[in-house]
């Protein structure tokens, strides 16, 4: 996936088990697809709580964060419950969504296959941003909330 693309629509299950689909996300407004490595972790973390402390200002702005990792929805509500996390977290177990928007890689061991990458999805599921960093953990939701105010502004 690339920017002007077409987002692939997709159904996950949510951390409470409940199926998720994009289209139905994006009803409501723009979506910030955020994937993470693996709940729990340090990085991953702190990732997804830089996003719950900007909450407010993603909802200001009309959207909402959704995370998406391998992990199974049991693993995904003990991370979403220990954070306190307002926004879905998918489970993609088998890659499938990770590898279509260009987020997985097959050579690392483990359950360490998706790459840190986050993408802000218009309404009309074009693709307006795509952020990646493997390292600066607050990057992909400080550029997501850049891109949406450069949008409203335009």
């Amino acid at each position: 996936m690339a920017v002007g693309d077409l987002a692939t629509d997709f159904e996950l299950a949510d951390e409470t088990g409940a199926p998720r689909r994009l289209t139905d996300l994006l009803a409501a407004g723009p979506v910030v697809l955020f994937f993470y490595r693996a709940a729990m972790t340090g990085g991953c973390t702190q990732e997804a709580c830089h996003f719950r402390d900007l909450s407010a200002e993603f909802a200001e702005l009309g959207a909402q964060p959704v995370g998406i990792s391998s992990d199974r929805p049991d693993k995904q509500n003990m991370f979403a419950a220990a954070n306190g996390f307002g926004f879905p977290l998918l489970s993609d177990a088998d890659h499938t969504v990770a590898k279509s928007f260009g987020a997985w890689r097959a050579w690392l061991p483990g359950n360490f296959h998706t790459r840190r990458r986050t993408f802000v999805i218009g309404t009309d599921r074009r693709i307006l941003a795509e952020i990646g960093s493997e390292t600066a953990m607050t990057k992909h939701a400080d550029d997501a909330l850049a891109t949406l105010r450069e949008q409203r502004a335009a």
